[in-house]
């Protein structure tokens, strides 16, 4: 009852109408009996493939509870439930009895089971989380062993014990399971109920209905009914069938993707079933891309898809509910189609990509007796059949086997197949089984069904049906696994094969009785040997002539079954036999056809084509008469065009030139990709690359052996200059040098990579960067035995760049460079994926990231192309040659269809030669493609006034048959005298280009080259040059094609090694740059107004002429081709320009107001004007009305157009090559034609540059680039990657069409395993963990789009980044205001004191003048000289330059610099932390803490010691309390370790700061100290582990430098004194502690010293030189001064490269000291610096140092260079507004404002904004100041900068101070900040003040403002006003600065 099977066939035959009647008999209920057929069959099918269509994986939570969503929205059927009886229970869960049937209820509860019964578990849609429990008769359920259930059912209620229930219709509504579909025993019996070990009854293992179970999976996910369905045309049949679609056809397209194209049946199915590609003729138009989610596929479809969704009520009882029509009928559907689809003729490879010897012609395993195969096999059945082994044992082969292909691939596809659970293995999934020989079996046949006449078998395609249709019959399992954790005891598997051995032959001929018998089942009943001789009586006999596949089935054995499949097709079987040969097998093949002469009979057959006679006869007949008349007449036209060219003057083309060596800004961008990518290498923490110890960089360039490919990489290295800017060559650099760094991969290659490699050990400061350029070929591993080692190319990839000493070399990076990278992105691969860099895409949310005058068209740009509402398409077939392949095919089986392609082709070209010269009735025996490019190719030298014509590319890949078809080609030019017209050239990898004199003569005036030996040795040098380029060699190996490239002719390439790497390296020829102002691929407005008619063919003739009827001096004319939609060009008709008039043809369209914009002309031709000229003129400028053209020529010449004024009336000529067709459909849109305006632009070279070529495929790789995957990228994207890996596993989704490059290579590095052969195949055995090579770069992008390019300059960078590593920028600053150094009677005379002599130092004034350029918009301070003198105060800077960058110079790093954290080397790593014996965690936090009078607290500082640095402390007890830091003694003379301590404060530097001073200090010991704040503390730990830190309290976490200095100091004069203490208990004295400290700036990078050379005392004279010393050097000599506790302040000059005799004359100088200080802690304790400030705080601190009476000295001798870091420091401080959000720029005016009002409050320091408001606006406060140096501020114990106009006289008003005296000085303003109680109302009385002099007060609060005025008395002197009062911006929380500002009375 309710067992309903899915995937019947419709077909109208005797038995199926017996089948229908018999199953309306058997229905009961009172429904209406329907066809059975309409309803049941492939209904699963249909859901699937809506499931398929849009639903994910994760809809499926409802689907288990059944059908509910699908089927209520279902008209037809629907379905009743009966009422229940009056008066019983209808609660869930209960039975109508009333009794709890739910599992969690009574599972302990004893069960009555009776014998024959078992318990299952039911699912109600209303109960979602229970299971109800019934007993059924286990004979209607899947039993142990694997056999199918019986139909129908009966089952026993285990809650009031009712029997006997025969139907599950009846059975569910006494459970209550209120199904709103009719209930299936499929859909809700779910799980086997089993006891576990305390007696409790559990939820065991799935029931296995495999069909059922999958179609209730799909239902409610795809909300529509299978009747939405209309009926699937069987793509074996011609006509679709004739039944209406089902309602809400619209609708079915799943989950609303856009429904495409008309809603007819086919195209609606389309929508529905997924894209299908009906062999390129109706698809492209129609195809929604469906995204499908669990293969992107759609299923096979069986014979048709019938329209229903009720299955029967009953079912007779032969038939098993498991039967594959019930189950998996339904899965064969979509595979089918899809099959259909996806190798929609196209198919090549059946295994796409078996290398090796795959193909054998004797039995791969035998059994039994042997089968002959009859000796005129090939001859009868014209090809030869390939037999793929399925399942089970072979027999032998004997006799004639020549005539047979035997192929294992079918059965490893079985075989990984069946290995799909495996993948799921982690869900500990016993349950899921694989999929069974019988299904695999059914399926194929299905699959070979549906496939078309033209369409070849895909073995991918048989893994993605077989991958989905176990999916969906596992659905269930698979979501439990993922969704639970894996049950500890897996319960029994209830094994349940779907289809027996038995039913198989029944149901495969069930499924292949409605083909037509394209598909012929044998069922044999011993062994195939049977089935395989009927099969050969069969052919012999001729009855097997419309069968294309033969399937043999042994199903007799109980055990398996043994099956094969013949493919019998005289189109596939030759495709399918050629595609198994490797490509060195189809080579020998080629070659032995071509040697043995078998092809003689194919030229016979030509010769008899032609009605004349011989072509060879016809062309000697021509060569006589014309001998002399051809010429003249062929270049007539050209002469009248010369001639009337003089006329308007000398005119030349101007349309060639090459293009001039630039870097695009693509290139650029990748090169920085690459350059970052060696960086992050180098920036890890493995230690792989050490990039700061190289100093150059070096490279080698490996290429295929391609002599062009070789001189086209010399030509690029060449023109970079790489090599100059590298350093490796010198200027004048010959040819033989360049050919050093490029090494072509052939048999001289080794001796070049040795020295290589000697050059790379020799120089370890080098870097080597190794380029493997098209590293996608050659990928086989040396050790491979299949090839021998006397090859000495093969393998050598791998030889060289796998060697030991590259690997192991810490100096050698390789770079992989490939278009095509799938075969190094596999399993195994030794490149990282972190290390692969990826062309960028070049939009990026529509917004173009990269501006280029460019548009790079490659393989998506043809297949856009190819698009319905694009003018022109790029990619094409021709039908027509295809047509006459396949006849010559079957009538030379023998002849590989290689060679007899070749031949045709050859033969077309040859017929379309003859027809252009004139011979008109050859143009029958050509295509209309082949006319076209050659009438192009002949006449494009005339439309140029230089002769300049295009290339056409005719790609032949096996070199015997390019030379045949070269001697063949130039015979015929020969025998047509059109030797001078075009040139035919042999391009072969292994040799130069050779040409002839006149062409190589036209080369070098077109170049203008003079040099007479000279040859072009590049296709990029033939530009312009009118030619055939017979392209061979197996693959290409990277050469570039000129932009003359007008067509690329990829009609021979071998379609049978289709691969994706293959494939795409093919169509890469054609990849073009086309400038980006031809908007080629815009959308023009007037599109929508165009006609089909004006879309012009691409083969629009473009400007060309071509003689049609009769002889050469009949009319022509231009007439437009009409295009039909299918490309197939042959379809269309051809149309012929007259010479005269081809040119006219743009005139009409230029004078036509109603033709579409100039824009839209550029982009597709108009009705007469031709594509070309459209783009060519489209970048120039048009004519327009009344802008008299220059010169008016008409190019008619009378003799050959009658007609002045050729319009397309009086001339329309139309050459019918195959189907007839108007070609005049445009002509009634256009005026006479009117003059031309001769232009340069004319010249077909031009035009062919502004515009890609056009790419002529086989109709085989066409379909497959054209139709697209189920995933919506090319059909070609998911073949296999490359001939030299393999999948990993059959079970691998589709790639997606949103993949980026990454995600591709992520696809494949887990889908793909390199094949033994490989050179990765042995990789992952080395012993590495991660075994990716550490310096392997991988670069993929496009073909030609300039990669070569790109990663020359990532040399360039790579080399300029090492020098910049090595170098670093100083500032490099004169010193300033040296002019008003004060000219004291006291010189420091004795200048080669090594130290200072304190005694006469003593007597030195002290300069108060600040030096440091840093300080240049500082204010000046004044002493009591210079305060007079210097009235104008010297020459400032101008304001407005004040933000001018300060300058630097570049300096080298020396051995003793210091480094920040992006330095490594082997020496400091130690010292780093980043030892393995030192651990980044092993360190301590130790509080320390001192008391502070003037904070009024006690200061809680935390140090981070480093377990390595901990001796440098004492503790209480070791990990105890920290006491103290140890200090050394003054008497110390140890030259092992620098005895000061030195402290470096940083904010925001934790990668930059220079903390690494282990260089510097040249390995001495020496400690430390990093003072940074609270809130970096962590990330200063994680950078530097090893270094200790002082982290500051966190109230100073917004402090300025102030306040790390005023700690540092504070905290090292505690220290002393705690030091003293603990050394005084050991007996030493306390002034023989050292008390010095050194203060560093984090930017302090190098050190120098000056030698002087004094010439003696007396005469002054003396000469000096500046070397760089370490700072250890220059520690140790400070000190070692004598009496050098003297000192308070030690300093040194600042390094500038223009320090004159003048600043070092004098070793020493009393003087301000900054950025490098030694500070003697215990002569300044009374000194502070001031806590507050963030900016001039070191000058404010030397003058209180100064005015305590204390020495300042600076070394003159030494100087520190200072490195310009860009970010932290000071910057780090950014002032912004604190209520709004937006970034507004706050300028320093609004730092202050008056109390109490509403200004804008910001987030900054109080004192941050009173030191720049003073910096920028002092004026406002001191206007009397401004510019008044004579009259400076005097400011009271404090510096602070009031700008660079206003000076200022620093006096201290501690007692005993030294201060200037300044007794006559008047001044212009008093600064008084924060005074203490120093200052008071009498010191202030001593200073005299001009009239109008202002005043500033500077205190913490308004209140003490008042009091200070109060205690100062300065109302006496000083008139306030209540406006004169303000405050920092602060809010009040932020405890703002007030000021108070009076004038002098």
């Amino acid at each position: 009852m309710g067992n309903s099977y899915a995937g019947q066939l419709k077909t109208t035959r005797f038995e199926e109408v017996l089948h229908n009647s018999i199953e309306a008999s058997l229905r009961s209920n009172s429904l209406v009996p329907r066809p059975v057929f309409s309803q049941l069959y492939l209904e699963a099918e249909q859901q699937l493939s809506a499931l398929e269509g849009g639903s994910r994986v994760e809809n499926e939570e409802e689907e288990e509870e059944g059908e509910g969503g699908l089927e209520q929205n279902c008209p037809p059927n629907p379905y009743q439930m009966h009422p229940p009886p009056e008066g019983c229970c209808t609660t869930d869960g209960f039975c109508q009895a009333g009794k709890d049937l739910r599992l969690v209820s009574i599972s302990s509860e004893p069960i009555d089971v009776p014998a024959g019964f078992l318990l299952v578990g039911a699912k109600s849609p209303s109960l979602p989380d229970h299971l109800l429990v019934c007993a059924v008769d286990k004979r209607f359920l899947p039993d142990d062993d694997g056999h199918n259930a019986l139909l129908g059912f009966s089952g026993n209620c285990v809650g009031c014990g009712k029997k006997g229930f025969c139907y599950f219709t009846e059975f569910s509504s006494h459970m209550n399971l209120k199904v709103t579909t009719q209930p299936k025993k499929q859909k809700h019996l779910k799980y086997y109920l089993i006891r576990n070990a305390q007696g409790a009854l559990t939820k065991g293992p799935l029931i296995c209905w495999k069909g059922s179970e999958l179609r209730s999976r799909q239902a409610s996910a795809s909300a529509c009914s299978s009747s939405l369905f209309p009926p699937l045309e069987s793509s074996g049949l011609p006509a679709p069938f004739p039944s209406e679609p089902g309602p809400g056809t619209t609708s079915s397209v799943p989950l609303g993707a856009p429904q495409a194209g008309p809603a007819s049946d086919h195209a609606s199915l389309t929508a529905a079933v997924g894209p299908a590609v009906f062999n390129g003729k109706d698809s492209p138009k129609h195809q929604p891309l469906v995204k499908h989610s669990l293969s992107a596929t759609p299923r096979p479809s069986a014979l048709g898809i019938l329209s229903n969704s009720g299955p029967p009520k009953k079912r007779h009882k032969g038939w098993s509910p498991e039967s594959p029509s019930a189950a998996d009928g339904g899965y064969p559907q979509g595979g089918g189609n899809r099959a259909k689809y996806e190798s929609t003729g196209v198919t090549c490879m059946p295994q796409v990509g078996l290398v090796g010897p795959a193909s054998v012609t004797f039995p791969v395993v035998a059994s039994g007796e042997p089968v002959s195969v009859p000796d005129n096999l090939l001859k009868i059945c014209k090809a030869k059949p390939v037999i793929f082994k399925g399942h089970g044992h072979f027999p032998y082969l004997c006799g004639n086997l020549n005539d047979v292909v035997v192929s294992p691939l079918l059965y490893t596809c079985y075989r990984n197949s069946q290995s799909i659970s495996r993948a799921y293995g982690q869900y500990g999934a016993s349950t899921i089984q694989p999929i069974s020989e019988e299904m695999q079996l059914l399926l194929t046949v299905y699959y070979l069904v549906q496939l078309a006449a033209d369409q070849v078998p895909l073995m991918e395609d048989l893994e993605q049906i077989f991958l989905r249709s176990w999916r969906e019959s596992h659905l269930t399992e698979i979501r439990q696994y993922q969704q639970a954790p894996p049950q500890p005891v897996p319960p029994a598997p209830g094994a349940v094969a779907p289809v027996t051995s038995a039913q198989l032959p029944w149901l495969a001929g069930l499924a292949a009785s409605s083909c037509n018998d394209s598909v012929h089942i044998i069922e044999c009943t011993y062994s195939l040997a049977e089935g395989l001789s009927e099969m050969f009586r069969l052919l012999i006999e001729g009855k097997l002539a419309k069968t294309n596949y033969v399937v043999i089935i042994c199903a007799c054995r109980s055990a398996a079954i043994d099956s094969c499949i013949a493919v019998t097709g005289k189109y596939q079987a030759r495709i399918l036999s050629e595609s198994l040969l490797t490509p060195a097998e189809y080579q020998k093949e080629v070659n032995s056809e071509l040697v043995t002469g078998k092809v003689d009979s194919l030229g016979a057959f030509f010769s008899t084509l032609c009605p004349e006679g011989d072509i060879d006869i016809l062309l000697d007949k021509f060569h006589q008469e014309n001998q002399g008349q051809i010429s003249s007449s062929l270049t007539a036209s050209s002469v009248t065009k010369s001639a009337s060219l003089d006329v308007g003057g000398t005119r030349l083309c101007t349309s060639y030139h090459l293009e001039p060596h630039r870097i695009r800004p693509f290139q650029l961008a990748v090169a920085q990709k690459l350059l970052s990518h060696v960086c992050s290498i180098a920036d890890s923490s493995t230690q792989n690359l050490d990039l700061g110890s190289f100093e150059k960089v070096d490279f080698l360039i490996c290429i295929p052996p391609s002599e062009v490919t070789y001189q086209q990489t010399l030509f690029h290295v060449w023109h970079s200059g790489v090599l100059l800017e590298l350093g490796l060559e010198k200027e004048h650099m010959t040819k033989q040098r360049v050919e050093q760094y490029v090494l072509k991969l052939d048999a001289e290659a080794q001796t070049k990579f040795k020295s290589f490699l000697q050059n790379s050990f020799q120089n370890p400061h080098t870097l080597f960067v190794l380029i493997h350029d098209h590293a996608h070929w050659d990928l086989v591993s040396t050790v491979h035995d299949l090839y021998s080692q006397s090859d000495p190319s093969v393998g050598l990839v791998d030889r060289l760049l796998n060697c030991k000493e590259v690997k192991e070399a810490p100096n050698i990076v390789v770079l992989h460079v490939t278009s095509f990278p799938y075969a190094l992105q596999t399993q195994h691969t030794l490149i990282s994926p972190y290390n692969e860099i990826h062309w960028p895409a070049s939009y990026s949310n529509g917004v173009d990231l990269y501006p280029e005058n460019k548009k790079y068209f490659g393989l998506s740009e043809f297949i856009e192309s190819t698009l319905s509402g694009h003018s022109l398409p790029l990619l094409r077939y021709d039908s027509s040659f295809e047509a006459m392949v396949t006849a010559l095919g079957k009538r030379f089986p023998r002849l590989h269809s290689a060679v007899i392609r070749t031949f045709v082709l050859v033969q077309h070209y040859t017929a379309a030669m003859m027809a252009v010269s004139g011979l008109s009735q050859m143009k029958n025996y050509t295509s209309v493609e082949t006319l076209e490019i050659t009438q192009n190719l002949i006449n494009s030298p005339k439309q140029c006034p230089c002769g300049h014509g295009l290339m056409v590319l005719l790609r032949v890949p096996c070199s015997p048959l390019a030379a045949v078809a070269y001697e063949r080609l130039a015979h015929v030019r020969a025998r047509l005298a059109l030797e001078e017209h075009f040139e035919i050239i042999l391009g072969n990898p292994s040799s130069g280009i050779t040409i002839g004199k006149h062409f190589l003569k036209q080369l070098k005036m077109w170049q203008k080259i003079e040099d007479a030996e000279w040859r072009p040795q590049t296709y990029l040098e033939l530009e312009g040059l009118p030619c055939i380029l017979i392209f061979s060699g197996m693959d290409p190996h990277g050469e570039s094609l000129p932009r003359s490239l007008r067509y690329c002719d990829l009609r021979l390439i071998n379609s049978s090694c289709l691969v994706r790497t293959a494939l795409e390296q093919e169509l890469g020829l054609a990849a073009y740059f086309v400038s980006s102002e031809a908007p080629l691929e815009k959308r023009a407005r007037s599109e929508a107004l165009e006609s089909d008619a004006e879309k012009l063919s691409s083969t629009d003739n473009e400007d060309e002429e071509l003689v049609t009827e009769g002889s050469t001096s009949e009319k022509r004319s231009p007439v437009k081709r009409e295009r039909s939609r299918s490309h197939d060009s042959a379809s269309s008709s051809l149309s012929s320009k007259a010479s005269s008039s081809a040119r006219c043809g743009e005139s009409p369209a230029q004078a036509q107001p109603a033709g579409p914009s100039r824009g839209d002309r550029a982009r597709s031709p108009q009705p007469c004007g031709p594509a070309e000229e459209g783009r060519a003129l489209g970048e120039r400028q048009w004519p327009r009305a009344g802008q008299g053209p220059p010169s008016v020529i008409s190019r008619c010449s009378p003799g050959l157009a009658p007609q002045p004024e050729p319009g397309l009336k009086t001339s329309q000529w139309s050459i019918q090559v195959s189907v007839p067709s108007s070609s005049s459909s445009g002509s009634s849109a256009m005026p006479a034609a009117s003059p031309l305006v001769l232009q340069a632009a004319q010249c077909s070279m031009t035009k062919a540059c502004r515009r890609p070529p056009v790419v002529f495929l086989p109709k085989l790789v066409y379909d497959m680039v054209t139709s697209t995957d189920g995933s919506g990228l090319p059909k070609a994207a998911s073949l296999l990657p490359s001939h030299s890996v393999m999948w990993a596993s059959s079970f691998r989704p589709l790639l997606s069409k949103t993949m980026t490059s990454t995600e591709q290579s992520l696809y494949y590095r887990q889908w793909t395993v390199p094949r033994p052969s490989h050179m990765d195949y042995g990789s992952r055995a080395e012993g590495r963990v991660d075994g990716f090579h550490p310096r392997r770069l991988l670069l993929s992008g496009p073909p030609q789009i300039g990669k070569t390019g790109a990663y020359l300059q990532f040399l360039s960078i790579l080399s300029r980044m090492l020098i910049r590593l090595t170098e670093v920028d100083v500032y490099d600053e004169e010193e300033i205001n040296i002019n008003l150094r004060e000219e004291s009677d006291w010189h420091y005379l004795q200048l080669s004191d090594p130290w200072p002599d304190l005694e006469l130092f003593k007597k030195l004034p002290f300069d108060y003048i600040i030096h440091d350029p840093k300080y240049e918009d500082a204010s000046l301070i004044c002493s009591h000289h210079q305060g007079i003198k210097s009235e104008d105060g010297g020459t400032r800077r101008k304001p407005e330059d004040l933000y001018v960058r300060r300058q630097t110079a570049r300096m080298r790093l020396s051995k003793y610099a210091a480094h920040n954290m992006y330095h490594h080397c082997e020496r400091c790593h130690q010292y780093m932390g980043f030892h393995p014996r030192y651990q980044l965690y092993e360190s301590t936090l130790h509080a320390f803490a001192f008391s502070y009078s003037m904070l009024g607290e006690e200061i809680q500082l935390h140090f981070i010691i480093p377990k390595s640095k901990e001796h440098h402390f004492v503790f209480s007890q070791p990990g105890g309390q920290l006491e103290s830091m140890r200090l050394p003694l003054v008497t110390d003379k140890s030259h092992e370790y620098i005895k000061s301590p030195t402290f470096t404060p940083t904010t925001g530097r934790h990668e930059h700061g220079l903390f690494n001073l282990y260089h510097a200090m040249d390995g001495a010991s020496h400690l430390h100290v990093l003072v940074v704040k609270e809130y970096e503390m962590a990330i200063y730990k994680k950078y530097w582990p090893n270094h200790i830190m002082l982290v500051l309290p966190s109230i100073f976490n917004s402090a300025g430098v102030g306040a790390a200095h005023f700690l540092i100091k504070e905290l090292s004069y505690h220290n002393l004194e705690l030091e003293r203490n603990r050394q005084e208990e050991l007996g030493i004295k306390p002034q023989d502690i050292w008390p010095f400290i050194v203060i560093s700036d984090d930017s302090c990078v190098m050190w120098n010293v000056l030698d002087v050379d004094c010439g003696g005392e007396r005469s002054r004279e003396f000469s000096w030189s500046e070397r760089n010393v370490s700072l250890k050097h220059v520690m140790q000599h400070i000190e070692a001064s004598p009496s050098i506790t003297h000192y308070a302040l030690i300093g040194m000059r600042k390094w500038s490269s223009k320090t004159g005799s003048r600043e070092v004359r004098e070793p020493f100088s009393r003087c301000h000291v900054h950025d490098f200080i030694i500070l003697n802690v215990d002569l300044t304790q009374n000194v502070q610096y001031n806590q507050n400030r963030f900016m001039c705080d070191d000058v404010d601190f030397n003058l209180r140092v100064h005015s305590a009476g204390l020495l300042l000295c600076r070394f003159n001798r030494f100087s520190v260079m200072k490195k310009q870091i860009a970010v932290g420091g000071h910057r780090s401080f950014h002032i912004t507004s604190k209520v709004s959000d937006s970034p507004m720029a706050i300028v320093p005016a609004q730092y202050i404002c008056a109390p109490d009002s509403k200004h804008t409050f910001l987030t900054a320091p109080a004192q941050l904004l009173l030191e720049k408001f003073l910096q920028h606006h002092s004026h406002r406060f001191f206007p009397l100041s401004l510019k008044n140096h004579g009259h400076p501020v005097l400011s009271v114990d404090c510096y602070l900068n009031l700008g660079s106009q206003i000076s200022v006289c620093y006096v201290s008003s501690r007692p005993h101070s030294l201060n200037i005296s300044c007794p006559d000085l008047l001044f212009s303003g008093l600064l008084l900040y924060l005074c203490d109680s120093f200052v008071g109302a009498a010191f202030l009385k001593k200073f005299h003040f001009l009239k109008g002099a202002t005043l500033c007060v500077i205190c913490q609060d308004r209140n003490s403002l008042r009091q200070t005025v109060v205690r100062l008395e300065l109302e006496d002197e000083w008139q306030f006003r209540l406006r004169d009062e303000f405050q920092t911006a602060n809010a009040k929380e932020d405890r703002p600065l007030f000021f108070l500002t009076g004038r002098h009375i």
